[in-house]
């Protein structure tokens, strides 16, 4: 290989590590905001089931 093939290597290795990180980064942010979304789905459900029970529904 020549030098412009071996940087041409070098440039897509950083720009695929570089993409999986902001990958990971935007995976990582995703499950946090769908752990918090649990919560408030799971208090959303016990609240109709407290209102349906005190006839409020």
């Amino acid at each position: 290989m020549d030098e412009d093939g071996v940087l041409k290597l070098v440039l897509v290795l950083v720009a695929l590590w570089v993409g999986l990180e902001i990958l990971g980064a935007i995976l990582d942010l995703t499950f946090t905001l769908l752990g918090a979304l649990d919560s408030i789905i799971g208090l959303v459900i016990i609240a109709l089931i407290v209102a349906f029970l005190l006839d409020r529904i």
